[in-house]
């Protein structure tokens, strides 16, 4: 069954998470695992966890906290190589001492949203951040779960604990040797894929849309170069109007910006969409958009029909009162326009880009006054209002659970409760975070885990390992170890797998009369590294759909990274943690 769930989702036959739900069904129906050992996902707190932290993830997106942060780690850096290393090394930095799971829920939105802007696919770098996150996670003994449920073991048996840096010999070493093949071979072999989006042309369907240099924020006293203006993607920027008596065309790279500029752009819709969530510009249509109010809010495209719109301006129309919505762009077959949004006399057949209630369709859909309403996707303007409270139940989340007052699952259960609560979210902004897919997904490959340690596939699978390599020498016994921690914690969850592999290496150093801790370390590092497929580490499943990636993507990264760690981890592993002889 292992064989062919793998085979099935590595040529995507079917999607990840039916191939894994079937596989333990199906296994449950022959009689390998019992019903309590297949579905236990669906009661572990792991799923859980991960569907608060897509809340929180949703929140800290929409308030827009981290875009400074991922904004300047991005900067103008010139080629993905160097993007990778600017962005990698602090989600590793940060991963030492924060749940990797968080770290990766929090930063990949922003990610996406950049790379999108300046016409890079996100592809090129979710992959690398779940794995930069994973590295990240065993520089100390907090990094990850794994680690913890190791230290416990060790206790457990009466030896010594791990203290909270006693592995940062090795696994500093290990982060950066991971994160040099992550950034060298990630640009080669990881995909480019995703939605193609050409950059902006003439004779387009083009939006015209105003945006206000917004006064004192990042974009004041800028060059537009400086400012990220001249080549964003798919949209282009036709003027600038200062002290609304000079205009500015064309604009050159050069030209400083000034607060409270309006800047007039050309470009797509979903270019547009993207624009309204920049740092530094405002809507001018901002006054509208605050007077629609709290609540959940979506894009629509909207066709002017033949009603008492035609001919007549928003203003006159009363757009905003009357639709509940606020028009950002439109756009006309053949024609840029030159007045204000609020002054441009609209035509039968004019696009409207509108923001308005999740109602808006039902509403108006009927109605004479518009040929046609189409949802569009993209995340409502930034509401940086919120973005305050935002940081205070993030930053509160890290603390609580990382000084241990609540546990994790505690924390995860608290951050979505107080992000309804304080109207930061909306029920149904949250119930739309949720990928029902991963859940699903990560729930079920528990079940897969339950029968590979049932059916004694787990240890038979170690136990041939070792007895190949250990009479080839302590060292070959080691490495035997780690191999088969790798291999098992890439079928079924890392903890799991430290916890099978946990007792073979206590025989193991007891058979060959040495020291038991280096054969620890060993399956700490084996069960918490895991880069060959999507269902090795729940960050990898949490970037998989995301990033429109194939099984096989995982393993083309995942098998140099893996060797890259491994050399590192049986060449250190001896030195900080000598194998003597007991």
């Amino acid at each position: 069954m292992i064989v062919f769930t793998v085979g099935a989702m590595a040529r995507e036959v079917i999607q990840p998470a039916v191939a894994v739900l079937g596989a333990a069904v199906v296994l449950l129906l022959f009689g390998v695992t019992t019903p309590e050992q297949a579905f236990s996902g669906f009661s572990n707190e792991a799923p859980i966890i991960v569907a608060s932290l897509l809340v929180l993830a949703r929140a800290v997106d929409i308030s827009g906290v981290l875009a400074p942060v991922v904004s300047a780690l991005f900067g103008r850096a010139a080629g993905t190589h160097r993007l990778l290393a600017r962005l990698l090394v602090p989600v590793t930095a940060s991963s030492g001492f924060l749940n990797n799971t968080t770290v990766v829920a929090m930063t990949v939105p922003t990610v996406i949203e950049l790379s999108r802007r300046r016409g890079l696919r996100p592809s090129r770098f979710l992959i690398p951040v779940s794995y930069a996150a994973v590295l990240g996670g065993v520089m100390t003994t907090i990094g990850t779960s794994t680690n913890l449920t190791v230290s416990g073991l060790l206790s457990r048996q009466g030896l010594p604990p791990l203290t909270l840096f006693e592995i940062t010999p090795v696994g500093v070493p290990v982060a950066l040797a991971g994160l040099a093949a992550i950034i060298l071979l990630a640009p080669r072999l990881l995909p480019s894929r995703g939605e193609e989006r050409p950059a902006w042309s003439e004779g387009g369907r083009d939006f015209t849309v105003t945006m206000r240099v917004v006064d004192g924020g990042p974009l004041d006293s800028v060059s537009v170069e400086d400012g990220g203006l001249r080549r964003l993607h798919g949209v282009f920027l036709v003027e600038i109007e200062r002290d609304e008596a000079q205009v500015i065309a064309p604009v050159a790279p050069t030209e400083r910006l000034r607060g409270a500029d309006r800047l007039t752009f050309v470009g797509r819709v979903d270019d547009i969409v993207d624009l309204q969530r920049m740092r530094g510009l405002a809507s001018t249509e901002s006054t509208q958009l605050e007077r629609l109010g709290g609540g959940s809010h979506s894009f629509y495209e909207v066709v002017v029909g033949d009603s008492e719109l035609s001919g007549r301006t928003l203003r006159e129309v009363g757009f905003r009162a009357r639709y509940n919505a606020a028009v950002l762009a439109i756009h006309r077959q053949g024609q840029r326009l030159e007045a204000k949004l609020g002054d441009v006399r609209l035509h039968m057949g004019d696009t409207l880009l509108v923001l308005a209630d999740a109602d808006f369709r039902n509403r108006w859909r009927e109605s004479r006054e518009f040929l046609l309403i189409a949802p569009l996707s993209g995340i409502a303007p930034t509401r940086q209002r919120n973005a305050a409270q935002v940081a205070i139940i993030a930053l509160g989340f890290v603390a609580l659970t990382g000084l241990g007052v609540v546990t994790l699952l505690q924390g995860a259960l608290l951050v979505p409760l107080l992000l309804i609560v304080t109207r930061t979210l909306t029920i149904a902004e949250a119930r739309r975070a949720i990928d029902v897919n991963l859940i699903v997904l990560i729930a079920a490959s528990f079940g897969l885990g339950a029968a590979v340690e049932a059916s004694g596939l787990g240890q038979a699978a170690a136990g041939a390992l070792l007895t190949v390599l250990a009479p080839f020498g302590v060292m070959a016994a080691l490495a035997a170890v780690y191999v088969a921690t790798v291999a098992l914690t890439e079928l079924i969850s890392n903890n799991a797998a430290a916890v099978l592999i946990f007792p073979v290496a206590l025989a193991t150093a007891a058979g060959l009369g040495v020291d038991p801790r280096p054969f620890v370390m060993v399956v700490l590092f084996g069960a918490s590294l895991a880069f060959l497929t999507p269902v090795g580490y729940q960050t990898n499943l949490m970037v998989y759909g995301l990033g429109n990636y194939r099984f096989l993507d995982f393993t083309r990264l995942g098998a140099p990274v893996t060797i890259a760690a491994g050399i590192m981890v049986l060449l250190l592993v001896p030195l900080f943690f000598p194998l003597r002889p007991m």
